[in-house]
């Protein structure tokens, strides 16, 4: 297992991935850690989020809010509005709370173990590990997609994710070196991400080639195997899109619980499979022809879209107002972006 490990360290101190957030090997090896709040907003941002959407991302935030306590003091809109289209907004949500916690309970700085990160809200245990390894280099166990699927491969476990996630942790386990940890977390995260890749895996380049179970019973390919997912529902809705004659659009800001929530957004109806007219206000309603189309983790959803242009005088019943020089479709959630967008090509 040592040697396993050295090797896995001697390539990844030659293919590190360059990210915003990570302290290279060779800086690392200097004595530089990397800054906690920075490796914290990475993993928040990157869970179910591809490392090309988060760049940009964590680029944008730690510019505007550079430090946990500035974050903390952001004003919830404004960190919603620069949250919008990175999806699952309830991290969003969490990582105002959190950052709030660290500064009120733990004098704006991270706590390094485990036990005391899992008592930050939105914080679980990979987010935790993951904190505690790469930020602090505490030999945590770092286990994502990524290591899932490398750990599979290399001892050839065949019992399907999820029931297998406590055995491949448990391997993952005995591999986790005490020194560079934070290295090592992130090296068998780069080999999943690079080489030991979901389809068409690089084992000839790999540095754990030789050891590899699967590859020696040529079952690579098919592993990590997973237990067949249920077929995602789809829910309707209605999405009111009201423009008045001076050019102001109507918006209004979503429940802070559920989805996209603490959002801005057009109003809609409840999301179900059967949802019920409820417009902001009277008016002559349009119909769109195309509905906008979003998937959530756990169903589809379809929203039929109706317009209408009302007079200056017009007060709604929910929702406000913005004026056309402050209104900036960017700033809203994915779904209603695809609600916008059907709007511009009418």
């Amino acid at each position: 297992m040592r040697e396993l490990s050295t090797d896995l360290l001697a390539w990844y101190d030659q293919h590190a991935r360059e990210m915003p957030w990570r302290v290279g090997p060779a800086a690392r090896k200097a004595g530089q850690l990397p800054d906690p709040y920075a490796v914290w907003m990475s993993e928040v941002m990157l869970q179910q989020t591809t490392v090309a959407a988060v760049r940009a991302y964590h680029q944008k935030f730690m510019g505007l809010w550079p430090t946990v306590a500035d974050l903390a003091a952001a004003e919830d809109a404004d960190v919603m509005a620069a949250w919008a289209g990175l999806g699952y907004y309830a991290r969003a949500r969490n990582l105002l709370k959190c950052a709030r916690a660290v500064v009120a309970d733990h004098g704006a700085k991270f706590p390094q173990k485990n036990d005391e990160l899992l008592t930050l809200p939105g914080v679980g245990p990979y987010t935790a590990a993951a904190i505690s390894s790469i930020a602090f280099d505490q030999a945590s166990v770092v286990v994502d997609g990524n290591v899932e699927r490398v750990m599979a491969r290399l001892h050839d476990v065949h019992d399907p994710l999820p029931a297998s996630k406590p055995a491949l942790t448990a391997l993952a386990a005995k591999l986790t070196p005490q020194k560079r940890a934070g290295d090592y977390a992130q090296a068998v995260m780069d080999l999943g991400a690079t080489i030991c890749t979901p389809r068409n895996p690089a084992c000839g380049i790999c540095p754990w080639r030789d050891p590899c179970a699967a590859r020696i019973a040529g079952t690579a390919a098919e592993l990590p195997k997973k237990t067949p997912k249920k077929k995602v529902p789809t829910r309707k809705g209605i999405a009111y899109v009201v423009r008045r004659e001076d050019g102001a659009w109507l918006l209004e800001t979503r429940p802070d619980s559920g989805l996209l929530g603490g959002m801005l957004g057009f109003p809609t109806t409840d999301w179900n499979d059967t949802p019920e007219a409820n417009p902001p206000l009277e008016a002559d309603w349009t119909t769109l022809n195309e509905q906008a189309r979003h998937t959530f983790t756990h169903f589809h959803l379809e929203l039929t879209i109706l317009t209408a242009v009302v007079g200056n005088h017009v007060s709604p019943e929910r929702g406000f107002f913005i004026y056309h020089n402050d209104f900036d479709a960017k700033s809203l959630p994915t779904a209603m972006r695809k609600v916008f967008a059907q709007i511009a090509t009418t």
